[in-house]
């Protein structure tokens, strides 16, 4: 789908502080606040990831809203783009059905701009593509549209590295928080980086390969990093890639992970639900719920059994 020519900006939202409810928890204080603060302790932060579109965008209010009561911290939505070399078929094939709905960029920050001054909790950091959806926009006038979009955050797939202190720059600019990432194998510099740059927190990508694989990580490694991420970064540190339940997510709380970030097993619970004409808002907030469930823990020396 090529990229419009640069789109008017959505209104800038004022966000007023809203407190919180009397059953949820109080949101912790220190950096990232804003996207995890509000686990309580001994809850790891959570992060889903969903194409926006897929379910259908219309639906988006329902999503949110369902999200915002389940405990989930941060909706990753994605601006769906054809092709992504490092996602797996689930995803790939989630993105290809939200551009046959027709789903633009201009489309989903409106979707936002509607959904975001009725959430209480619930963060959102909208991923895009550079080639499909920001390079013909421009990094300072994206950055400024996502921003007044109410959007908590972003996260830029596919920039050129020659960019990064442009695209940091337009960020503080448009007083927008950023998403960056590194992966558990990434070298020192790179993961310096990234502490350094995030604002919303830092994607660990736990290992190499497309999203959805299901390879094991090298724990030690995944746990020098992400202590190195914690002792340099302002911000939460999530991790992501071949998370898919409960048993996972206790895992990377052992490690020490901030928060986790689901991404292809709930995609799949989408896909499945619209194959049976099932409702894939009810059939995502089932998922949620499995990965909040308590579960009984014992301790080995490769980590948590379930």
């Amino acid at each position: 789908m090529p990229d419009p020519t640069t789109p008017t900006p959505a209104p800038t939202i004022t966000l007023a502080p809203t407190p919180p409810a009397a059953h949820l928890p109080v949101p912790l204080p220190g950096p990232g606040a804003g996207f995890f603060g509000w686990r309580g302790a001994g809850r790891v932060g959570l992060a889903v990831f969903v194409n926006a579109g897929d379910p259908p965008l219309e639906t988006l209010p329902e999503l949110a809203a369902m999200l915002d009561e389940s405990g989930v911290d941060c909706l990753e939505l994605a601006v769906p783009f054809p092709g992504s070399v490092t996602d797996g078929p689930v995803i790939r094939r989630s993105a290809d059905r939200a551009l046959a709905g027709g789903v633009t960029c201009e489309a989903v920050l409106a979707a936002v701009a509607a959904v975001r001054p009725g959430l209480r909790r619930l963060r959102i950091a909208l991923l895009a593509d550079w080639s499909h959806t920001v390079r013909e926009r421009g990094l300072p006038g994206f950055a400024r549209a996502v921003a007044g979009a109410g959007c908590d955050g972003l996260l830029l797939h596919g920039l050129p590295p020659r960019l990064r202190s442009a695209h940091y720059e337009a960020a503080r600019l448009a007083g927008l928080p950023l998403v960056t990432t590194c992966y558990a194998s990434s070298r020192p510099a790179t993961v310096a980086e990234a502490a350094a740059h995030a604002r919303a927190y830092v994607y660990l990508v736990a290992h190499y390969g497309r999203s959805g694989t299901t390879a094991a990580p090298d724990r030690d490694r995944l746990a020098g990093t992400l202590a190195a991420l914690r002792r340099a970064a302002r911000a939460p540190v999530a991790v992501g890639f071949g998370v898919r339940s409960r048993a996972d997510i206790a895992a990377l709380e052992e490690l020490g992970a901030d928060a986790v970030v689901v991404g292809s097993a709930g995609v799949a619970r989408i896909e499945q639900a619209l194959a049976q004409r099932r409702d894939p808002v009810e059939e995502f907030a089932s998922f949620v719920a499995e990965l909040r469930r308590p579960i009984t823990q014992h301790r080995t020396d490769e980590g948590i059994q379930t």
